[in-house]
């Protein structure tokens, strides 16, 4: 470790819970010190990147696992690079949530509009924009802020809270956000923003990660720093409660290996759903919102650890070259406290071509982008394992070839 550039302020480890204030917060689980994610290095960057704590604390008041340290969020999301236009499957999900919330309270309504928080490079606000939409993003990124704009999908290059929402002097009938509430440095004044420019009658759309089926799948790699917050519908609605909104209706989908759509309004506006009533039931049964439950799904990562890196051992032993599939900044946490890295995985392959000749931080593998590769491996280790369907389907001559495509993670079936 000494080698390693480690930072941690000590004004950014949290000594309150993110959601309710409270300062009883126990050490869950513990994925030592690691780079942030997303920050793909130059060559002349390597070995000089940062080291943050990378520690999910438990609230035993409200019961959300969150990171007890914040890495800023000018240095998270000012470059970021990853563009969600880039999978099939993921558009796909999008055009589908868009479809449903359209179907369910807006059919046939006139000049309607949607306003999407961390829209990236408008890909969910396109298939908005085909339903008859108005349509307006807001990003911090600076890349997938200027694709949106140029492909026609108006976004506003900027940090979503309390005082960008007033500037934007327009309330709307719908507000998403879609990977974006589990990011919030600025929680409260996020959600106070949206109950501002939430419509009357309204509808906020969150798709978030579901912390129950990280548990269940062992996805410990969709832990990372850019991932504040860790949900389940029990807390998601101890937080909206704290801003006058509530959850009413919500369901799971398969995206990111189980991911939670949930509808909110105005509190007291709406009913709450038989299947949201479910869902809450289904985890107090499974103690999806319990300690024990955390300190246990830790205690299997270790395990999960000595299987791979034998797995990826023995492998080389016989001579096997192996790529890592995808460059996703989860498979970043995955190989960093795994501590694979060149010994391991000959490089990365990706499809996304801003992140063409860098390095992986930690593990400093070299990105290849796939349609330019020279060879091919043996193995292809998939870190982006939850587009597992769509590699699949897309690699079926690789596969007939012989070519072994291991996934480390394996999500159960919704």
């Amino acid at each position: 470790m000494s080698n390693k550039n480690i930072v941690c302020d000590s004004e950014r480890l949290i000594k309150n819970c993110r959601v309710c204030d409270s300062d009883k917060l126990e050490l869950a689980i513990d994925l030592g010190f690691q780079p942030w994610g997303n920050h793909f290095l130059k060559k002349e960057e390597v070995g000089k990147e940062p080291f943050y704590p990378l520690h999910v604390v438990f609230c035993m008041d409200c019961c959300t696992p969150q990171l007890d340290y914040t890495v800023p969020k000018e240095t998270m999301f000012a470059e970021h690079t990853y563009l969600s236009g880039v999978t099939k499957t993921l558009s796909d999900h999008f055009k589908s949530v868009a479809e449903e919330v359209d179907k369910r309270f807006f059919s046939g309504v006139e000049n309607k509009s949607v306003l999407d928080l961390g829209s990236n490079d408008g890909t969910q606000l396109k298939h908005f924009k085909n339903l008859g939409y108005d349509v307006l993003g807001v990003e911090s990124a600076t890349v997938p802020a200027k694709i949106a704009n140029e492909a026609g999908i108006p976004t506003v290059h900027a940090f979503f809270n309390l005082e960008s929402a007033k500037n934007l002097e327009k309330k709307f009938d719908v507000v998403n956000a879609a990977g974006f509430f589990f990011h919030l440095e600025e929680l409260h004044s996020v959600c106070e923003g949206i109950k501002e420019v939430l419509a009357e009658d309204g509808v906020f759309v969150i798709q978030f990660l579901y912390m129950k089926r990280i548990v269940e799948n062992l996805a410990f790699d969709q832990i990372y720093h850019e991932h504040l917050l860790y949900y389940n519908l029990k807390n998601v609605e101890t937080l909206l409660n704290r801003h006058g909104l509530s959850t009413f209706d919500a369901y799971l989908t398969p995206a990111h290996g189980g991911s939670i759509v949930a509808y909110v309004t105005h509190k007291g506006a709406k009913e709450s759903s038989g299947q949201l009533l479910d869902f809450l039931k289904k985890e107090e049964e499974d103690k999806s919102n319990e300690f024990s439950t955390y300190v246990e799904f830790a205690k299997k990562l270790e395990k999960m650890k000595q299987e791979n890196l034998h797995y990826l051992s023995e492998a080389k032993k016989e001579g096997k070259k192996i790529f890592g599939m995808g460059a996703p900044v989860k498979g970043n946490t995955l190989m960093n406290y795994f501590g694979i890295d060149s010994r391991h995985l000959d490089y990365l392959v990706e499809k996304n071509e801003s992140r063409r000749g860098l390095y992986s931080p930690g593990s400093h593998l070299e990105i290849l982008i796939e349609k330019e590769l020279k060879e091919l491996p043996d193995i292809y280790y998939v870190l982006a394992w939850n587009f597992k369907k769509e590699i699949l389907a897309n690699n079926q001559e690789l596969i007939e070839k012989g070519i072994e495509f291991y996934f480390p993670i394996n999500p159960k079936e919704i």
